[in-house]
This record gives structure tokens, C-alpha cells and sequence, in this order.
């Protein structure tokens, strides 16, 4: 008896709407620390610990001080008032680094650290990484931070295995949070370095003495500037969340006062002279002039004994930070043409491990204002400077910087790199050849394709899936697209070297073949569907297994585009909503995390996909993926599609056969819906199994006639060279549509027989001006008001460009202006290009169509204008 239809698709969604329910707010516990409020005033306050739980990562101290040292830092006692011993020190990791986790946000942590510099306590109060609260338990993230209990910040702590003989201590990853871990291993030996070296736990860095050239020249103002020897640090009140303004926040330039050649040209001879007597051995001084804006770089320092909090060095992990009695009065710079300045100072650098050989920043301490939530956040803005080589004997020392996390990364799982770039490779390169495989097979005997195809099946599920874990996500995606318009960060998508490596095969060979490839042929969920289906009929349940009916699944194909939408609109609104409402994808349970680590809803859903893909061909691929709907729409536009011939608009052999039911009645492929699983191009050229060419090997049979090779066009090549192929061709298909185009061929009458000059102008014209002739006549309402929305997105953008108008809000305008731009072009302009733009295959745009192309035209186009305005730092947050 067969499973009834109504009943698979019913158990399908009713996990899925148990998972939802699972999921929705009161549904579970809140975690404790996704999005937490911090308290309000703490990036300010004075007694930190009055306001944070700063005996949880210290036990055993009962008494703490306030806030000292720049990065600032609290000491834990035993007790209070006299006779209290130290203990140790505790740090809030923000007040020292704001390095990003994968959320684009750093994790807030609160570290205790021991005298002699060994961690003894980690809290995390707050997170923005979705993954923590949904995919992975939170708890994983307190778990790994409890492997830094003990050790001790000297140690070369790195994420994966110990390597003794590097004197590397490993520590393990979180399945599936690999970049958040780096994040936080960042955070942890920063912040503790940063602390153990202001108070001695870590011996300062010994560097060598500059060694100056002295020339003598006089040098004005613009030449110092030209050689570097003065450096420029400017400030808009925008990137710290403030109103934009013509005006900056501040405007600083800044210098070395050591060397002679820029000393005496600042300060003249007579004062550099009485500065070098004022100066120790080993001591350094630097000056810094405000030339614009209303706020002091002194900050609160500029009171009698207190600290220069606003300013500091920073020389490799060292940083230096300024007292009053390390100030100095600069009352003028001497340098001809140098600009008039409203605040100087001259600070003394006292440490002997500093030394001006050697590269250096000047930063400047802030805090930065979320405009959304009004949180504020430690921030620092950072200008190089490093004497020219000119002005040192023997030029600049050699720097060897530490390699970047990613990179070690990179080095330290090359082999594993290597071979999954050669599988990519190999599965790029045998697709490519596809047809060449299909010609040696039959409807029959389909090994020849089938055994790369299984192969690749097996490799994703055990080696990618549950080896790598390289799962691509639809959470990627949305983090792509944000990330592309607001901050791209290539450190943060290069720690994960196995998936991006996967988002580089997917983006070539979705834009050559369509998304069947990475779809049918290397993504880990959907081989894991394709094989339980398999080994289903296998096994004797073949006469259980079913398809949809047509008219049904033309119907539920649209609901992952729904899905897909739904979350890539949420997500500008919402990221982590949508990043908790993206586990409609089952991927993180079944590979990242494990059926058996999480909640029942989860588990259920899996098991709910899995079940149902016994009886119907992978239904998760097919209906709900929000993953595949984003690889389908640029799939629309694929350079090189599955071959079709005529016969095919009336033989249905094709579509029958058909798992991924996406050849229609006119047997056109669509190849947003198309998983390549080649059955059909293994028909294309069976003799036996294509019932047109059995027909005409049958007849030649009879007639005693020669057998050719099929041709390139799927019919048998004539005997003679005067006889068409066409007389192959039945006359019911000849009457009929062309199944080698998805749509009937389109080719508009202004681009017929134009010059190379006229049709580039043409085909700008076409992508940015949607209006026609046809469509004012048959929707004018519609064409004008598209032409409004169209000027005041015009606007929009302007208004962008003059700060007037935030991101989100000019998101929100584009969005408006490509749903109208998508009804405008389907009135008049209702066409688009089919395989590579250069050439002129234009057919009939299907509703879908439209919306692939104006969706990616746009989000292109988008994307320029937002890094054109970033790069002249003209976008607000």
C-alpha cells in the first residue's frame, strides 16, 4: 500500500512548525548572555566591579579596586583595608580589544587572572553569535573558556592540537563555531598580555636603539609630512556614532621628537636642545597638535596627577600610556607652514622597551554609541607611523610580524586544504566533461556517470559533512550579503578555510552549470537525502516511493524562495532573529552539533527530512532549502545548461524519469529546480532508451542502413551530406515550442542589427532604464509611478551620500525600487538573457525570472554605490 502523498508533506511540516514553536519567544529558557544588557555607564565607570560579577572569575577575593592603567584593569584582594594581599587582576576584554567574532561583534568577557599571570577565571556576558543560543548550546562556549583555567598568558595557547615541540598549547574547537573560538582566543591572550605586561607578570620586549642619520636640513612643514616623519589621525563624529557633520570630531598630527632632523625643525634648536636635557637615557618624546575639532585629545590627564586616558603608543603588543608628569608644553611648531593648532602636548615615552626604530601607532581612545540601542563601546582609532628609512643608519630594522590566526590556520591544516581543493577541482573538472561520460552510458547501464556521482556522494556526506563539517548555510549567506554592504572583514571569512574554499566553488559553478552541482553533487545534506532514497529502493521499497503530482510541486517549489526572502528581509531588520529563525535548515544538527546534542524539536526535524526522503526524492532539497533557492536565482543566468532536442517538446521519457521534477510538458529545463543527476543527457544520446532516436535506429535497422554517431544536436548524423537531420524530427515536434530555451526566444527589436558601440549603449540602457513603449501603453499608472519611486530612490541615494540618511534606510528604499523595477519590466521589458550577457539569447521572462534578474542586478549595483560612498566615508551606520 502506498504511503498516502498528503500524509509525507504533513509530517514534513509539522515538524517544521514543532520547530518553530520550539523557537519562538517563552518557548525556551533565554540565554543568558546572547544580547545581554550590559550595565548602563560601564565602558565609564570607575568601580567596575560595583557593577559587574567580578568575584565569579575570581574566587576567593573579596575586595577589588578601581578601574587603573591604560588598558584599564582592577586589582583583587583578599580583603579589605590594611594588611590585604593581592591577588590578581581582573580585566573586561572591551576596555582593552574589540576584536570581532563571527557576528561581526565581539564577546564582552570578564578574565581573572592570578599574580604570576595564569588565568583563574572566564564569564561571558554577552554575545551576539546566534549559533550559541540555537545551534550549538551555549554551554560549549563555557566549556571551552574553562580550558584556559591554569594556563597562563605567557603560553602559546592556539586553537587545535598541542604541538610540544613548538612549545604550542592546543586547546579544542567548538564543532561548527571554529571562527568564534579564534575570536575568543584573540580576545583572551590580548587581554591578558595587554594586563600582565603594565604590571610586570611579562617581561617587557627589548628592542634595539634607533640609530638616527642626521642630515641637518631645515625641512618645512609639508616636506615632513611628505617623508612621514609627521603623521595625520582624523576623526568624524560619524564613526562614533555621532551626528554627521562637515566638521571632524578631532583632527591630530603627530610625530618622533627624538630624531634630530625632526626635533629642531618643530621645536627649533634652542628648545629641542633644553627637551633632550629634560630626556633620560633610553626615553623618548613625541608631540601632538590639534588642528581641528571641539574635543581634547588631554581628556581627564590634563588634571593634576591624573591620566592622559584619551591617548596612548602602541609598539607590537606593547602600549604605553601617558601620566602627567610624562607631559610636556609644546608652545609652538616652528616647521615652516605648519597649520595653526588650538591643543599641543609633548609626551615622554619612559619605557626602555620602546624604541622608534621600529614601527609604531599612535591611538586614540574612545567610545563609540550604537545609534540603534544607544550602547556605547570601547573603540580606538589607530594611525602607523614609522621614521623613514632615510633617517636611520642602515635604513629599517627587519619586522617579522605573527602571522595573522587565519593564516596559521591555513599552514596548519595545508594538507587537508590541498586535498579538498583537489576534490573541488576534480568534481569541477569531471562535470565539465559530462558529456563525454554520458555518451558511455545507456538508460541502462548509467555507471560510467553514476560512479563519479556516488563517489562525490560519499566523499561530501562522511568527509565534508561529518569530517570538516564544511556545511555551506543559508546563515552564510545572509552574513555575506550584510558584510558586502556594510563591513567586509576577509579575516573573518578566511578562518574558516574549508567552507570558504566550498563558496568559491559554489560561485564559479553556479554561474557556468546552474546549482545542480553543488545541489546534486557535493552538498553533504542533500547526498545524505539522495542516498537514503537510493539505498531505500535498493533494499525493496522502491514500490513505496512516489513523486508529487506536477501541479502540486510547481505549487510548493515557491515556498523555499518564500523561506529564503522571508529571512534575507528579517535579517535587515534583525540579523540574530533571522539567524535563529535559519535553523528551518537542518544542517547544523545533523553535521555541526549531532541529532543527540540537541532538543527533541531539533532532532524530530531531521529525523521528519530523512524519513520522508525514503518515499520522495530529496523533499528538503526540493521545497523547503532557503540555501538552494539562493543558489537558484543566480542559476537563471548559467553560461552552460543540459543539452535539449526538438523531439523533446513532444517525448516525455525525460520527465518521467525526472527526480528533481524539472523538465515541463514542453520538456524545457528549469535549471533553478535542475540537480544534475544527467539522467536525461544519458538519454540524449541512448539509442535504445530516447524513443526518437530508437525510432530512426529501428528504421535504419530495417532498412539495411549505415549507423552514424549521434551528433551534437542528439540526432543521429546523416549518411549522406545532403540529407538534413531535420527529417529525424517528428512533425508533431517540429510544430511545437524549443525545449533548448526555458522560455520562447525573445530578441528585442532595438537591439537587431546594431553596431558594437550602439548595442553597448543599448544593453546599459536596458539594465538601468526599465521603462518601454509597451509598457506605458499597457500599464501607464504602473510606468509612472515607477518613475516616481524611481527619483525618490534617486534622492534616497543622495541624501546617503550627503549623511542625511542612514543605511538601513536606503536598504529599505533599493528594496521598494526592485519590487517595483521587477512590475515595470514584466509590463513592458519582458525578457531576459539566457547562458553568458555578451551574446544575444534573449527570451520571455517568467514572473521568477524577473525577480532573479532585477534582485541581482540590483543587489549589485547596490553594493558598488555602498562601497563607493564607505570609501569616501560618506555612509552612515
Amino acid at each position: 500500500m502506498l504511503l498516502p502523498k498528503t500524509r509525507l508533506i504533513a509530517t514534513l511540516w509539522m515538524a517544521l512548525a514543532l520547530l518553530l514553536s520550539a523557537l519562538a519567544p517563552g518557548a525556551q529558557a533565554a540565554s543568558g548572555a546572547y544580547e545581554a544588557q550590559l550595565p548602563a555607564g560601564l565602558a565609564t565607570a570607575t568601580d567596575m566591579c560595583a557593577l559587574l560579577p567580578c568575584k565569579d572569575v575570581f574566587p576567593g577575593a573579596t575586595e577589588f579596586s578601581d578601574r587603573k592603567g591604560q588598558p584599564p584593569y582592577v586589582e583583587a584582594y583578599d580583603k579589605a583595608g590594611e594588611g590585604r594581599q593581592l591577588l590578581g587582576y581582573v580585566m573586561l576584554s572591551t576596555d582593552i580589544t574589540d576584536t570581532p567574532a563571527y557576528s561581526g561583534k565581539p564577546v564582552v568577557t570578564l578574565i581573572g587572572m592570578d599574580k604570576t599571570g595564569h588565568f583563574v577565571g572566564v564569564k561571558v556576558l554577552k554575545h551576539s553569535e546566534p549559533i550559541l543560543l540555537l545551534g550549538i548550546p551555549e554551554s560549549a562556549l563555557l566549556q571551552f573558556n574553562d580550558q584556559y583555567l591554569g594556563k597562563s598568558v605567557a603560553d602559546k595557547i592556539e586553537i587545535g592540537q598541542s604541538r610540544p615541540d613548538e612549545d604550542i598549547v592546543g586547546l579544542d574547537a567548538i564543532s561548527g563555531a571554529t571562527v568564534t573560538v579564534i575570536a575568543q582566543n584573540q580576545v583572551m591572550m590580548a587581554s591578558g598580555a595587554a594586563v600582565a605586561r603594565q604590571v610586570g607578570i611579562l617581561a617587557p620586549t627589548v628592542r634595539e636603539a634607533a640609530r638616527y642619520k642626521v642630515r641637518g636640513n631645515a625641512l618645512t612643514w609639508d616636506e615632513l609630512v611628505g617623508r612621514g616623519a609627521v603623521q595625520h589621525l582624523r576623526v568624524m563624529p560619524e564613526q562614533l556614532g555621532q551626528d554627521r557633520s562637515a566638521d571632524p570630531f578631532i583632527e591630530l598630527w603627530f610625530g618622533d621628537l627624538s630624531h634630530p632632523d625632526i626635533g629642531k625643525n618643530i621645536l627649533g634648536d634652542t628648545d629641542w636642545e633644553n627637551l633632550k636635557l629634560q630626556l633620560k637615557e633610553g626615553e623618548h618624546a613625541i608631540f601632538v597638535i590639534r588642528t581641528a575639532g571641539r574635543e581634547s585629545f588631554k581628556g581627564s590627564g590634563f588634571v593634576r596627577g591624573g591620566l592622559y586616558d584619551r591617548v596612548q603608543v602602541k609598539q607590537g603588543a606593547d602600549s604605553f600610556t601617558f601620566r602627567d608628569l610624562d607631559y610636556l608644553n609644546l608652545y609652538g611648531v616652528k616647521a615652516t607652514g605648519a597649520p595653526s593648532f588650538t591643543e599641543s602636548a609633548i609626551f615622554i615615552i619612559r619605557s626602555q622597551a620602546f624604541s622608534d626604530a621600529y614601527p609604531w601607532k599612535f591611538s586614540l581612545l574612545g567610545n563609540r554609541i550604537d545609534r540603534a540601542t544607544g550602547a556605547k563601546s570601547f573603540t580606538s582609532f589607530d594611525t602607523p607611523y614609522w621614521l623613514p628609512a632615510s633617517m636611520l643608519e642602515g635604513g629599517r630594522p627587519k619586522v617579522v610580524e605573527p602571522d595573522a590566526p587565519w593564516v596559521r590556520i591555513w599552514k596548519s591544516r595545508a594538507v587537508e586544504i590541498a586535498l579538498f581543493v583537489v576534490l573541488l577541482v576534480s568534481v569541477g573538472v569531471v562535470y565539465a566533461y559530462r558529456e563525454r561520460l554520458t555518451r558511455l552510458s545507456t538508460h541502462k547501464n548509467k555507471w560510467p556517470v553514476n560512479g563519479f556521482k556516488y563517489t562525490a556522494w560519499a566523499i561530501s556526506i562522511v568527509i565534508v559533512g561529518f569530517g570538516l563539517m564544511a556545511q555551506p548555510s543559508i546563515t552564510q549567506v545572509l552574513t555575506w550579503f550584510h558584510a558586502l554592504l556594510f563591513q567586509w572583514t576577509w579575516s573573518l571569512f578566511l578562518s574558516d578555510p574549508f567552507i570558504f574554499l566550498f563558496w568559491i566553488f559554489i560561485i564559479v559553478t553556479v554561474f557556468l552549470f546552474g546549482r545542480g552541482l553543488f545541489c546534486g553533487w557535493m552538498c553533504p545534506f542533500g547526498s545524505l537525502q539522495e542516498s537514503i532514497y537510493k539505498v531505500a529502493r535498493f533494499i525493496g521499497l522502491g514500490r513505496f516511493q512516489t513523486k508529487l503530482p506536477q501541479k502540486w510541486h510547481d505549487r510548493l517549489k515557491w515556498v523555499k524562495y518564500a523561506v529564503f526572502f522571508f529571512l534575507l528581509t528579517l535579517s535587515m531588520f534583525s540579523m540574530g532573529l533571522a539567524e535563529k529563525l535559519s535553523e528551518v535548515e537542518p544542517f547544523k544538527t545533523t553535521f555541526l552539533v549531532g541529532v543527540m546534542n540537541r532538543s527533541w524539536p531539533y532532532g524530530l526535524f531531521v529525523a521528519a527530512i530523512l524519513g520522508v526522503s525514503i518515499f520522495i526524492e530529496r523533499p528538503y532539497c526540493k521545497y523547503i532549502c532557503p540555501l538552494g533557492a539562493s543558489l537558484a536565482m543566480p542559476s537563471t543566468f548559467r553560461w552552460f545548461g543540459l543539452k535539449r532536442k526538438q523531439d523533446c517538446n513532444s517525448c516525455k521519457a525525460c520527465a518521467v524519469g525526472c527526480g528533481a521534477q524539472a523538465i515541463d510538458a514542453d520538456g524545457r529545463i528549469d535549471h533553478r529546480e535542475c540537480l544534475h543527476c544527467l539522467d536525461c543527457m544519458i538519454l540524449y544520446t541512448d539509442t535504445k532508451g530516447c524513443p526518437p532516436l530508437a525510432k530512426e535506429r529501428k528504421r535504419r535497422d530495417k532498412d539495411g542502413l549505415e549507423m552514424t554517431p549521434i551528433g551534437a544536436n542528439g540526432y543521429f548524423i546523416p549518411i549522406y551530406p545532403s540529407t538534413s537531420f531535420t527529417d529525424q524530427i517528428s512533425t508533431k515536434a517540429v510544430n511545437g515550442p524549443d525545449p533548448r530555451m526555458p522560455t520562447d526566444p525573445a530578441l528585442p527589436a532595438h537591439k537587431i542589427d546594431v553596431g558594437k558601440l550602439e548595442w553597448l549603449w543599448l544593453e546599459l540602457r536596458d539594465h538601468l532604464w526599465p521603462w518601454s513603449t509597451e509598457g506605458w501603453h499597457s500599464q501607464r499608472a504602473l510606468q509612472i509611478a515607477g518613475f516616481s519611486l524611481a527619483v525618490a530612490a534617486t534622492v534616497a541615494w543622495v541624501m546617503t551620500a550627503m549623511g542625511t540618511l542612514s543605511s538601513g534606510a536606503i536598504i529599505g528604499w533599493w528594496f521598494g525600487w526592485s519590487v517595483y523595477e521587477v512590475l515595470i519590466r514584466l509590463s513592458g521589458r519582458r525578457y531576459v538573457k539566457d547562458g553568458p550577457w555578451w551574446r544575444d539569447n534573449y527570451r520571455v521572462a517568467g514572473i521568477m525570472d524577473m525577480i532573479s534578474y532585477v534582485g541581482f542586478k540590483n543587489l549589485l549595483i547596490g553594493a558598488a554605490l555602498f562601497l563607493a560612498l564607505k570609501s569616501f566615508g560618506l555612509l552612515m551606520p
